[in-house]
């Protein structure tokens, strides 16, 4: 089993923070983003090795970060991999798809897989979804509630049956058809492997994420977790400096 976290964008949105630092490496109450993920995803019952994408830019920067978190003793025995995409500027990135194939090349062969973006902070438990996970034979992504109609437009919006098996996942749209938002975090079988290939043969855009769920959803049974629970989504300057305020008065 494994995980892999995605850390290849550039974060343009986020300048002057980000010129020359990855957003997964900023620090929020002392911390950077991407431990608050790790803390959650050592602790998943036999995951064996944490694949980390990076860029080109920052790609030493997480050496450095993976070589603090090793003497850190953080990790133990969970082998943690770092991998250069070889983007070198916003404009020449591959996109989250694309970033997941490569991570997944890297395997000698298919397994179970989470895979999540490295700037989001989830405040409920990965572990308990991960059991739940592992007694299924589906994929598996969250569902959180969102009341805020703006917010609802600017993320990705699940469709979703009765018995939670998503029907489609919407990036971004205007007129969002549920309040239930899909946060990039994903609970994978094997099968992901032959049909992200099929997908980015196709498909155009291989940026956000939530354009492959769709696809997936629409030829394997992808099922959601609803929680009622929430996420720090490091997506601004705003939104970053609010996490730092909220995670300084109640940490985790």
């Amino acid at each position: 089993m494994i995980a892999i976290i995605l850390c290849a964008g550039f974060a343009t949105r986020m300048y002057p923070l980000t010129d020359n630092l990855p957003k997964p490496l900023l620090t929020i109450a002392g911390r950077p983003v991407i431990d608050y993920l790790m803390d959650q995803v050592v602790d998943l019952p036999q995951v064996q090795a944490i694949h980390i994408v990076s860029n080109a830019k920052f790609y030493d920067q997480f050496l450095n970060w993976q070589r603090c978190l090793n003497s850190s003793g953080a990790v133990d025995a969970t082998t943690v991999r770092i991998h250069n995409d070889g983007a070198t500027t916003n404009e020449n990135r591959l996109g989250a798809a694309a970033d997941l194939q490569l991570a997944l090349n890297k395997i000698s062969r298919p397994s179970r897989a989470l895979v999540s973006a490295g700037d989001n902070i989830y405040r409920f438990s990965l572990k308990s979804l991960w059991e739940k996970f592992l007694q299924s034979d589906n994929h598996h992504v969250v569902a959180l509630p969102e009341t805020d109609g703006e917010k609802l437009k600017r993320t990705g919006i699940l469709e979703l049956r009765e018995n939670d098996r998503v029907i489609r996942l919407h990036e971004k749209p205007q007129s969002p058809s549920s309040t239930w938002t899909c946060p990039p975090l994903y609970f994978f079988q094997a099968s992901v492997w032959s049909q992200l290939d099929s997908f980015l043969e196709k498909a155009e855009n291989h940026d956000a994420p939530g354009y492959f769920i769709d696809y997936l959803c629409r030829r394997e049974p992808v099922h959601a977790f609803r929680l009622n629970a929430s996420r720090l989504d490091i997506g601004s300057i705003d939104t970053y400096r609010l996490a730092d305020r909220i995670l300084r008065q109640n940490p985790i």
